[in-house]
């Protein structure tokens, strides 16, 4: 339970990001949509993956961010507030891509939160 207290800590504390706060906010409501009596079917664990693998591709997008908002555009054709948008747009995929083939392992833990949850319920 302590690696899921901490990715609350750290999705409560970025206020500034609407799309963080409704992606913590979706996987608890997941979390709290899956947990039932007994054994967890198939349905409901690839469910638990399907919430743990959004919250690392949100979390690795919020990581990213700050690697690609100092990058020089070109002149003529680049920059502007739609290549904000876009850029913006990019490194959302980038976090899906990333966690989708693997990620750096937060899906995994926060699966297992889940699951555990889903004891507890009991």
């Amino acid at each position: 339970m302590d690696n899921m207290n901490q990715y609350n800590a750290l999705f409560s504390n970025a206020t500034s990001n609407a799309s963080v706060q409704k992606a913590a906010a979706d996987v608890r409501n997941q979390a709290n949509a899956t947990q039932s009596k007994g054994t967890p079917s198939d349905q409901k664990l690839a469910y638990a993956k399907q919430a743990a693998e959004e919250f690392e591709a949100v979390f690795l997008a919020q990581m990213l961010g700050p690697m690609f908002d100092n990058l020089e555009t070109d002149g003529m054709f680049g920059g502007g507030s739609s290549e904000k948008i876009y850029r913006s747009l990019l490194v959302q995929e980038y976090g899906k891509s990333i966690a989708k083939t693997g990620g750096i392992g937060i899906s995994d833990a926060v699966q297992s939160e889940i699951l555990k949850l889903q004891e507890v319920a009991q």
